[in-house]
């Protein structure tokens, strides 16, 4: 692109909002660099990258990339032998600790399949260097300090300067707390020429013996280095030059370390770079709320609701441009201050963003084409030193501008043939345009002229526009109307403003005749587009309620179909479970059946209670029906319940009755069940009229040999139960038993890991109905199982 569009558009203003969201210098330099291009096929990359930056945005927050300087000139100094310092070597294991986290940040989008269609292949050109980034990591901190740890030797002078600064230190606070303090001036430790020093009043400047380093302004004060700390600050200072070589040592190895891998690391700076601009192309396109532009190679144009980037966003009016596809002229006619150079500035910048790569702001779904060359006459170029008029400067422009166009190019011109004698000016704007369309360039142009509104319709290729004015509020609404010619409000205005009914009446019969059928003309145009508007509004309003409807629906019978078949694949596991334990339970009773048969043939002969118990068990295999539960016609008879204290009801769940105390819940009341109270649902109770004779319920449990047994068995198998359901299931347990009237039972838990038995007698030991609880007998499971008596 020619930079003279780059200027005019103000391209460089772009660019300095979108470096307030790079963090790197790497990044920076990528933003330098950028420029529109006509590449049709990298443009299309480019914006997939800043695609894929949007995703990354919405679903992780952004690419975590750090700030991070130019290790750039650290590797050419690599290259030539030399010593990177400790700061130098931090920043590039930064760059290798920030490559690191991000193939682990890619690592996990591709694990969560989050699809990105380039910034992957970005992640993918990242070389780690694991071996190198722990040694500087070990060795160096973030503000370049070399650590303790970088080497045992470096560890063992610092300890040693430790040791010796502690001395100096032992040895100055002595004198600071001892008789010589009235010879101070200060009772301060403080260093000269890297030596701990005390300040001493200058008159017993000898008092100390040793050093003089320095004295103050006044000369008051001399800072003196005392004999007996000489020695001591010596063997200090000589630790400090060792810790010095040792340092360099440590820094020269590293720099060696990292020559092997100078080219790798200078390509991760470039990628880290890359991402960090990709990154903030998606963070200005979040601040401005742009979008991703599609493109069109046929370079069809339509920016739906487009904005000005550079125009507060509170203010700027939004405008659909539309270019390419059915015209490649579009002619803008109308008064000043309505627009019109904004509009054509939109056009041209937005163009350029999308083709550099950038978001623009615009609605969803805009296309922009791809342009070799965009060309701008805009705004008073007006030059003194070239003794240059207005009108001279603009055709200057023009011009060069014609010299160079062709039929890939997108032309701005502002005001065409303004600066001159109107019709000489209007002849002339209609020859450019048509100079333009000849060589098949796509055009916007703003104009006063009225010719050129007839020239929009005459010419085929090229459409009318004007900007939106309000007559009633006599102010422009900065709205673009295309395919309606601009039209002169003077009459309008005029007339609001008190001017005589007559004099604007004697006005319009001076101007010509096609004048007046024009303005007539587009009257109506912009009566029958605002009907339209109105109707189409109307129409939208609906069509979006109707697919809207329409995607309900859709989602409810795909979520009925996805409800029902896994409502189907539960019900036919539950069923396959029941059937399974079914079957395991009557292969064990067909055992027990036939142990009876052999025995039947022996001399010991089976009691007839021992079978009764066996066609009891084979019964308890068949589960009782449900579905009357969910009959609706039940169901509404248990809505119809209406509960209330002292009411006798009927707990299902225990085929007991019992008599309401007080509801504890939304649908829970607390149940008088004999000597125990419980809270039970409404759901699980059914009411039952009050007795006539009120007689004392006493339910006990009949002998073995009676041929009956009660329902609530005496023990409960817990093995292979879960612990929460197991104490859950013991808790209903030994209810059930209480009411059935259970001197004792057996709980079998099994021996497992113990945690369950542990569990159960817990529980037991706190319930206090339990009177004790005792291990069974070893022939009846022994630990497996406790014995609970009541």
């Amino acid at each position: 692109m020619n930079k003279k569009i780059l200027q005019t558009l103000e391209f460089d203003k772009v660019k300095q909002e979108l470096a307030q969201h790079i963090v790197t210098k790497l990044g920076e330099e990528h933003l330098t660099q950028l420029v529109p291009i006509n590449d049709f096929d990298l443009i299309e990359s480019h914006l997939v990258e800043t695609e894929d930056a949007f995703k990354v945005l919405r679903l992780r927050g952004g690419i975590p990339i750090p700030v991070l300087e130019n290790v750039k000139p650290h590797m050419k100094r690599i290259e030539i032998g030399a010593v990177l310092n400790g700061l130098e070597l931090a920043q590039v294991g930064r760059v290798l600790s920030t490559v690191t986290e991000l193939q682990r940040f890619f690592d996990d989008l591709r694990e969560n399949d989050i699809e990105l269609e380039r910034l992957y292949e970005w992640s993918d050109k990242m070389i780690a260097l694991p071996d190198v980034a722990k040694s500087i990591r070990i060795s160096i901190e973030e503000d370049g300090r070399v650590t303790d740890e970088a080497s045992s030797e470096l560890k063992g002078i610092r300890q040693a300067i430790r040791r010796s600064e502690q001395g100096v230190k032992d040895q100055l606070d002595g004198i600071l707390r001892g008789s010589s303090s009235k010879y101070l001036s200060d009772s301060i430790v403080t260093m000269r020429n890297e030596r701990y020093v005390i300040p001493v009043k200058s008159e017993y400047r000898s008092q100390f013996g040793g050093v003089v380093h320095d004295q103050s302004a006044s000369g008051q004060t001399v800072f003196v280095e005392p004999r007996q700390v000489v020695e001591l600050n010596n063997k200090l200072r000589q630790h400090q030059i060792a810790e010095r070589k040792e340092i360099e040592r440590i820094l020269a190895v590293l720099s060696n370390e990292l020559a092997p891998f100078r080219q790798d690391i200078l390509q991760n700076a470039y990628v880290l770079g890359k991402l960090d601009f990709i990154n903030a192309k998606a963070a200005y396109g979040k601040s401005i709320k742009g979008i991703v532009p599609k493109l069109s190679a046929d370079k069809y144009v339509s920016l739906k609701q487009a904005r000005h980037p550079l125009i507060d966003g509170e203010k700027v009016v939004a405008n659909d441009i539309v270019i390419g596809e059915s015209y490649q002229a579009i002619v803008i006619t109308g008064p000043n201050t309505g627009g019109k150079t904004i509009t054509l500035k939109t056009l041209g910048l937005l163009q350029l963003m999308g083709q550099s790569g950038l978001p623009i702001p615009a609605g969803e779904e805009s296309v922009i084409g791809v342009f070799n060359e965009v060309y701008a006459d805009i705004g008073d170029e007006q030059s003194i030193e070239q003794n240059l008029s207005t009108f001279s400067s603009h055709m200057t422009n023009i011009v060069d501008i014609l010299k160079h166009l062709d039929s890939e190019s997108l032309v701005l011109f502002d005001e065409l043939g303004a600066g001159t004698d109107p019709q000489e000016g209007a002849a002339l704007a209609i020859s450019i345009l048509d100079q333009v369309g000849q060589v098949g360039a796509y055009v916007m142009a703003t104009t006063h002229y009225p010719e050129l509104k007839v020239y929009g319709y005459n010419r085929p290729g090229t459409i009318n526009a004007s900007m939106e004015f309000d007559v009633d509020t006599l102010s422009p609404t900065y709205r673009l109307l295309i395919g309606i010619p601009g039209r002169s409000n003077a009459f309008e205005i005029s007339k609001r403003l008190g001017l005589s009914t007559q004099i604007i009446e004697q006005a319009k019969q001076i101007i010509d005749g096609e004048s007046q059928d024009l303005n007539e003309m587009i009257s109506d145009l912009e009566n029958q587009r605002k009907m339209t508007e109105t109707e189409y509004l109307e129409v939208r309003r609906h069509v979006d309620e109707s697919e809207e409807l329409h995607r309900d629906l859709k989602t409810a019978y795909e979520l009925f179909f996805t409800e029902r078949e896994k409502e189907l694949n539960k019900a036919k596991v539950k069923a396959n479970e029941i059937i399974a334990e079914a079957e395991e339970k009557a292969e064990s009773l067909i055992q027990d059946i036939r142990q009876m048969q052999i025995r039947s043939q022996s001399e010991n002969k089976i009691k007839e209670h021992e079978f009764i118990d066996v066609k009891s068990q084979l019964s308890d295999l068949k589960h009782e029906e449900t579905h009357l539960a969910k009959n609706k016609v039940l169901k509404k008879a248990k809505e119809k319940k209406n509960f209330k204290p002292g009411d006798d009801v009927l707990v299902e769940s225990f085929g007991q009755r019992g008599t309401l105390i007080s509801k504890t819940g939304n649908k829970e009341w607390q149940v008088q069940l004999g000597i125990l109270k419980m809270a039970v649902s409404e759901d699980g109770m059914t009411l039952l009229p009050p007795e006539k004779e009120p007689t004392r319920r006493v339910t006990g449990v009949k002998s073995d040999g009676g041929g009956s047994r009660s329902s609530v068995k005496t023990q409960l198998d817990l093995r292979g139960k879960r612990f929460e359901e197991a104490v859950s299931e013991v808790d209903q347990y030994i209810d059930s038993a209480l009411l059935a009237g259970y001197p004792q039972v057996t709980i079998v838990h099994g021996r497992g890991t113990g945690a369950l038995k542990k569990g159960v007698q817990d529980y037991l030991k706190r319930h206090p109905r339990v009177k004790k609880y005792e291990y069974a007998p070893a022939n009846q499971g022994g630990d497996g199982a406790t014995i609970v008596s009541f």
